[in-house]
């Protein structure tokens, strides 16, 4: 056998070699089944429903979300930009104690806020906005599907739901909007806090209570 031939040999063994370590490499970074279902979490489970239960074309969808909104970076809150979304929700937690209905829309507004202040796409693109934050908070993005559901059905033809059905929309958006927050700030120990530390119904309703109080002061 020639030198020639085995210096051509070597090379195509070569290129194989690289070939197949590339094709490696993408097919592990490529969002297969288990790699979606741990990304999206919860999520994962509600497209595959919204899809009849069709898992392929549920993962494609999730899949193009992540091609799409993937590589997005978190741009860090000013400390001044999240004392204002913080006295916000404060705001939000007192409106709602008299005008349940106003305040799940004010609830929106602000989830929507915050994510386009941290770089997610404009809360006037929600679709958009929404795939987006499922990518990167896929455990927590329901409360905001929730919150502005209830935001759009409020006070149409008493089909926006009680105040313990708008209470419980607002509970879980609070628990995204914290998460927010916490991704904002760029601590994943405080983010976790956040999430830890959200109110629950019976914080809500004693928070409701004590305005109420303070109403009758």
């Amino acid at each position: 056998m020639s030198t020639g031939l085995i210096i051509a040999l070597i090379v195509i063994v070569a290129v194989v070699v690289v070939v197949a370590a590339v094709l490696a490499a993408r097919a592990r970074n490529r969002p297969g089944g288990q790699n979606l279902k741990r990304r999206f979490g919860p999520e994962y489970d509600r497209t595959v429903a919204r899809h009849d239960g069709d898992t392929k074309a549920a993962e494609r969808e999730l899949a193009a979300r992540v091609e799409r909104h993937g590589d997005l970076r978190v741009r860090p809150l000013e400390p001044a930009e999240r004392e204002r979304f913080e006295a916000r929700w404060a705001a939000v937690q007192e409106h709602f104690v008299d005008s349940p209905r106003e305040a799940v829309t004010e609830a929106d507004a602000l989830v929507a806020d915050i994510a386009g202040a941290l770089g997610f796409p404009d809360g006037g693109q929600y679709e958009e906005q929404l795939a987006a934050l499922s990518v990167h908070h896929g455990h927590h993005v329901h409360g905001y599907r929730r919150i502005h559901h209830a935001a759009q059905t409020a006070g149409q033809d008493g089909t926006g739901g009680g105040t313990e059905e708008l209470r419980a929309a607002l509970l879980e958006a609070r628990e995204l909007f914290d998460e927010l927050l916490g991704a904002g700030h760029g601590d994943k120990n405080r983010q976790r806090a956040a999430i830890g530390s959200a109110p629950t119904r019976a914080d809500a309703a004693a928070h409701a209570d004590d305005g109420r109080t303070r109403t009758d002061h």
